[in-house]
């Protein structure tokens, strides 16, 4: 086919298919291009008609790709980042950037990865507002599609694809004690960790399950609290010979704070991945690069440096 009559196609199009592919839903489509339901349904008949092929099936609310709108989409995505790319600006200045970024969290990274970074993000760009919402664990594509948040950082529990993800480091399980407990000065075997009193503090269910698995050859723990913050653990230490189960970071930071003593699980655990997700519309904006790359450097480096202090793998 010649220039000519490339130019004379409508070349937007092929953009609507990558977006109906991404989303899976016209409905969410029309929202990410700003048509109406009506208009992104018509949108969708040019695209069969061009590409002589029904490009979709439905299922319930969601669409299902054809194997030839997954192909073309897949030879599509080089030629658009190009043109993505050329039409971007490049000379972002976060200290005149007014942008709000919305960042979905768990309590975990909000109590212990977050605080390190914000300094740093706010020394640069002064003006932004950062709207920080509850991770929905089972419904992240939901929330980083339909209600546009910006990025999320989380352990994901399930596939993320098409999201995009970054590792940001390793994050282990450690336990604490108060000063006054009666193995404060002595190990904590495995007997003493499932026989006493157990409060597991800011562990997703995910990890739970993680911890449970680890622990199957020994039996189960005498939980008697779980909660997403501290302070209630605190309320209770020196009443109860209690075993405080913590993400190893958030146990590195109180620990001295709180006269509590830091001990290792007495069984393997493997650490954990925890990763920066977000939404291929947000790939090449310069300002959610800029945040992005803030988090990925101060959490990255804040993790690592955890990670060496505390002895994990």
């Amino acid at each position: 086919m010649e220039l000519e009559d490339i130019y004379r196609r409508d070349l937007n199009l092929f953009i609507a298919l990558r977006v109906l592919v991404e989303e899976g839903s016209v409905s969410r489509a029309a929202l990410r291009l700003n048509l109406s339901q009506s208009a992104m349904s018509r949108v969708l008949g040019r695209l069969r008609e061009l590409l002589n092929d029904p490009l979709f099936t439905r299922n319930g609310q969601n669409l299902i790709a054809t194997e030839k709108a997954l192909l073309i989409n897949e030879q599509i995505q080089f030629p658009l980042e190009a043109i993505r790319d050329l039409l971007t600006p490049t000379d972002f200045n976060p200290s005149k950037c007014t942008q709000r970024f919305v960042v979905a969290t768990t309590d975990y990274a909000m109590q212990t990865i977050l605080p390190f970074a914000l300094p740093k993000i706010y020394e640069e760009a002064p003006n932004i507002s950062l709207d920080f919402q509850p991770l929905q664990h089972d419904n992240i594509y939901h929330q980083l599609t339909a209600e546009r948040a910006d990025m999320a950082i989380c352990r994901p529990v399930s596939e993320i694809t098409p999201l995009r993800r970054e590792v940001l480091g390793k994050v282990g399980v450690t336990c604490l004690l108060s000063k006054h407990h009666p193995l404060s000065d002595k190990p904590l075997n495995i007997s003493d960790f499932l026989t006493l009193p157990h409060a597991m503090i800011a562990i997703s269910d995910g990890v739970k399950s993680l911890i449970d698995e680890s622990l199957k050859p020994h039996g189960s723990m005498n939980l008697i609290m779980r909660a997403y913050h501290l302070e209630a653990a605190l309320a209770i230490v020196d009443r109860l010979p209690l075993v405080i189960t913590v993400p190893a970071d958030l146990a590195y930071l109180v620990s001295e704070r709180h006269d509590l003593v830091i001990k290792p699980l007495p069984f393997e655990f493997i650490p954990f991945d925890y990763s920066l997700i977000w939404h291929s519309r947000c790939d090449t904006s310069p300002a959610q690069k800029w945040l992005r790359g803030i988090l990925k450097k101060e959490c990255g480096r804040l993790i690592e440096k955890r990670v060496m202090d505390l002895g994990l793998k």
